[in-house]
């Protein structure tokens, strides 16, 4: 398993709003980003699809084909990609109206120079497995930019009672559906700390836990992707689903 993505429209939603990238194994940029679309019928999936494309078409522009980079320009890069995708869905937005709403979550993973670059903003999230046979684990590396966690923070409520709260959907931070800007998260890990990345939308985690995760990605790596998608399905599909698993031990760079 190098990289392995799929996303499905779910049980409940009428269109999916999910969108995704992953570099091809051919790529000079190992780049993979998520997206989860928000506003009206059709809004969320243009936000999410320009959201996708522009941080893209950014990155490759900045950072394809250059290896002497350091980690202050790499993070700077992709807070100024997360800036440019903000500004052109809020422009679309305003110029359409049954858009104006709109916005998403995004998400992006960058391996520059045996390093994990994260940018995160919303409730999507990205989590570390480590899957050797032994001492199988499971790790959120985001936080989710939401109301609920907002108040397990605070104390107000238990991560049992965040699971079935009413709010849940709420989010405090997004890209898009107002002028300002707001930065995103930003990770940087050592590549050798890590085992599997995966990253995927709340359609996948608010349908199972994450030690049920950790179950099945645990069984059969190549077939974690479609085994998941199925397990939030037969849970009720309640939205889009999207996965993306990464074995980063096979993504260091070559040079």
């Amino acid at each position: 398993m190098n990289v392995l993505a799929k996303t499905d429209i779910g049980k409940v939603r009428e269109i999916n709003q999910d969108c995704y990238y992953i570099s091809s194994e051919n790529d000079k940029l190992n780049l993979y980003i998520i997206a989860d679309g928000m506003g009206g019928y059709s809004g969320g999936e243009v936000a999410s699809n320009l959201a996708v494309l522009t941080v893209k078409k950014y990155l490759e522009d900045k950072i394809k084909n250059k290896k002497n980079l350091n980690e202050e320009q790499i993070v700077q890069i992709l807070k100024d990609s997360f800036n440019v995708a903000h500004n052109v869905i809020y422009e679309k937005a305003k110029k359409e109206k049954d858009l104006e709403e709109m916005g998403t979550t995004l998400d992006v993973c960058l391996i520059y120079n045996n390093k994990v670059y994260i940018a995160h903003i919303g409730d999507s999230r990205i989590y570390k497995l480590n899957l050797s046979h032994n001492n199988t684990s499971i790790e959120q590396l985001t936080v989710d930019h939401s109301y609920v966690q907002k108040l397990l923070k605070e104390g107000s409520i238990t991560k049992e009672e965040a699971y079935n709260h009413p709010r849940k959907n709420m989010l405090m931070k997004a890209l898009g559906g107002n002028e300002i800007f707001e930065e995103p998260d930003i990770l940087v890990l050592d590549l050798e700390l890590c085992d599997t990345l995966m990253m995927c939308t709340d359609g996948l985690t608010n349908m199972l836990r994450d030690n049920e995760i950790l179950e099945i990605v645990s069984k059969d790596i190549n077939l974690a992707n479609k085994n998941l998608i199925q397990a939030a399905n037969e849970k009720g599909g309640l939205d889009n689903i999207t996965v993306i698993l990464i074995n980063t031990k096979i993504l260091g760079d070559e040079e």
